[in-house]
């Protein structure tokens, strides 16, 4: 009996380690967390498609409480509303300041999840909003290789958000969000990209 118990053991720890071996975090990584992570940004993911059909772009963002509720959900709107600023994580900040009627999301310890890794303009925007926690699927360089978009310069950025206690996980989803990326760029939908 106790070999059966220590065997099943080693296949969970074996499976939930493979599952999480992408997984990067600027702190210790949480299973629990992961796995949370991993149910929202995959529909996050799949939601993708109803959004692009209604011309919005190829990234999805949501904010929960720390309670599990969902605050807002929305798109990237950059084509569509014509506006440079319109990352899908700048609209949930904007959506969840609006809702909550405040400017500093701190107070209510809010996690943002996101289909793909924050650019530098939303890195700021996220630190400046007072979300606590931040969970992202596809890394910048998967999303350049892909799409073309640039993502700016990032330096130590999960060093930085750690040092102001923003939590950060990312690499969760990453296939099925390259997935949904590679499927946006060949059904030819656009991707804003500034000209030089």
């Amino acid at each position: 009996m106790k070999k059966i118990i220590l065997m099943a053991f080693i296949a969970l720890f074996c499976f939930s380690n493979s599952v999480n071996a992408k997984v990067i975090s600027n702190e210790k990584i949480d299973n629990a967390k992961v796995e949370t992570a991993s149910k929202i940004i995959a529909d996050l993911q799949k939601d993708m498609q109803n959004f692009t059909k209604k011309g919005s772009g190829p990234f999805v963002a949501a904010i929960y409480d720390d309670k599990g509720n969902l605050i807002v959900k929305v798109a990237n709107s950059v084509v569509n509303e014509q506006c440079s600023n319109n990352h899908a994580e700048m609209n949930a900040i904007k959506a969840a300041e609006k809702k909550l009627g405040t400017f500093d999301l701190a107070p209510y310890n809010l996690k943002l999840y996101v289909t793909a890794e924050p650019c530098m303009m939303c890195l700021g925007g996220i630190m400046w909003s007072g979300i606590k926690e931040v969970y992202y699927s596809v890394p910048s360089k998967s999303v350049e290789e892909i799409t073309g978009f640039d993502e700016g310069f990032k330096p130590h950025w999960f060093k930085e958000f750690k040092k102001r206690g923003i939590i950060v996980y990312g690499n969760i989803e990453t296939e099925l969000g390259e997935q949904e990326l590679h499927n946006y760029v060949n059904n030819g939908k656009k991707i804003y990209k500034p000209s030089r």
